[in-house]
């Protein structure tokens, strides 16, 4: 369970010290909910730099057409930025992610209870929020998929779905949350923070400057991130699953790539 295994690394951190280096190990789990946001496009503009210098007419536009391989490559460094972070703690990734073998069949009479409420939460937001943004439903779809190579389509079908579902959960709720309750003594609000903060970070998810588009890419998953947050925050033991299941949902995605 990931609440057990970094009981006493988050202790050890989150405790008055005068040792150097201990008011950056308190500050760096606030920082951990911004790293996805700069990770995302901070890899996209180097996709785009990369269409700059093969000439390409409109660098960012390109770029934005490539976000499932960007964002697996801003996954697979969250990860290792995971692994570092619970290896500096004396834990590990796995025990992060943690499966309880003892709880596992009340956690899935608890996803069954859950799926009723995040289906509805996970799919009704982006349209709504779309026809009242845009005017139409459908218009935010060219803006977020673009042709690509089938190699491309293969590569992000596989790569985007499974890294995204080993790096985000994990780190908002299976890490940063609890060394934030830990440290301050709060809890709801900092689950609420740290939903916040996962919905924000699809403003880059890809990262188009317009504004109805980024208001849509967050207000579509803050209801979703606030579900998540309090199903986590209220059975920890829940995060492998949710993992799981959000693997399923954005496996979807490759989808909707136009061919």
């Amino acid at each position: 369970m990931p609440a057990l295994a970094i009981k006493r690394p988050v202790a050890a951190w989150a405790a008055p010290s005068t040792q150097p280096g201990a008011a950056v190990a308190q500050r760096r789990p606030w920082a951990i909910l911004g790293v996805r946001l700069a990770l995302f496009a901070g890899w996209q503009s180097l996709f785009a730099a990369g269409f700059a210098l093969s000439g390409a007419a409109d660098p960012w536009r390109e770029s934005a057409a490539w976000w499932l391989i960007s964002a697996s490559l801003a996954n697979l460094t969250t990860i290792g930025l995971l692994a570092w972070l619970t290896h500096r703690e004396g834990s590990s990734l796995l025990k992060l992610y943690g499966w309880n073998r003892r709880s596992w069949r009340r956690d899935l009479v608890w996803m069954g209870a859950a799926l009723i409420v995040l289906g509805p939460l996970g799919f009704f937001p982006g349209p709504l929020l779309a026809t009242l943004l845009f005017g139409d439903p459908t218009a935010v779809t060219p803006m977020m998929f673009q042709p690509l190579p089938a190699w491309a389509m293969v590569v992000a079908g596989v790569a985007f779905p499974t890294t995204v579902a080993l790096s985000e959960l994990p780190l908002y709720f299976g890490y940063a949350v609890p060394r934030l309750k830990m440290a301050t003594r709060l809890g709801w609000p900092i689950v609420l923070v740290a939903a916040t903060a996962l919905a924000l970070q699809h403003i880059a998810l890809p990262l188009v400057f317009d504004a109805r588009f980024m208001a849509w890419r967050f207000g579509m998953f803050l209801p979703f991130a606030i579900a998540v947050g309090w199903l986590i925050n209220r059975r920890p033991s829940l995060l492998p699953y949710l993992m799981a299941l959000h693997l399923l949902l954005d496996a979807q995605l490759v989808f909707l790539i136009p061919r």
